[in-house]
């Protein structure tokens, strides 16, 4: 097991309930639509961020972090959206109190996970969070 597993990932995976999944798709064939079910089927709960939808699975969207409703907490954001558009989610991340930030499969920016890293935030990029969670699924 690497340093990152132990330090970061497990105890995002073992502790982190409630994930704010930002850029997720209403259609079921896209990856951002294929982690959250899964994520969701295995325990967790998933906050939808996207502008101008209703419902994605099951869960009322939002547009951004800034509209959660008071009282409602994110523990991990989860970040399907180009590597540029990421440092402005970092620093929503942070407002919101959120515990982790999460870059999935493909998408590195260096200055937002400087910048989540530094506010206490258990802060991953480049791995998919599904594939992770099975990964590791036998230590959790």
């Amino acid at each position: 097991m690497t340093s990152i597993d132990q330090d970061i990932i497990l105890p995002i995976l073992k502790n982190f309930k409630t994930i704010a999944v930002i850029g997720l798709s209403p259609k079921p064939d896209r990856a951002s639509h294929r982690v959250a079910a899964y994520m969701q089927k295995v325990g967790y709960r998933i906050i939808p961020i996207r502008p101008g939808s209703g419902k994605i699975l099951g869960e009322t969207c939002y547009a951004s972090l800034a509209d959660l409703p008071e009282g409602l907490k994110v523990d991990l954001v989860d970040v399907f959206r180009r590597a540029e558009e990421t440092p402005p989610i970092a620093h929503e991340a942070i407002a919101a109190k959120a515990r982790g930030f999460w870059l999935q499969s493909g998408i590195i920016n260096d200055e937002a996970l400087a910048l989540t890293t530094k506010a206490g935030l258990l802060s991953v990029q480049d791995r998919c969070l599904m594939v992770e969670h099975r990964r590791l699924a036998h230590m959790l």
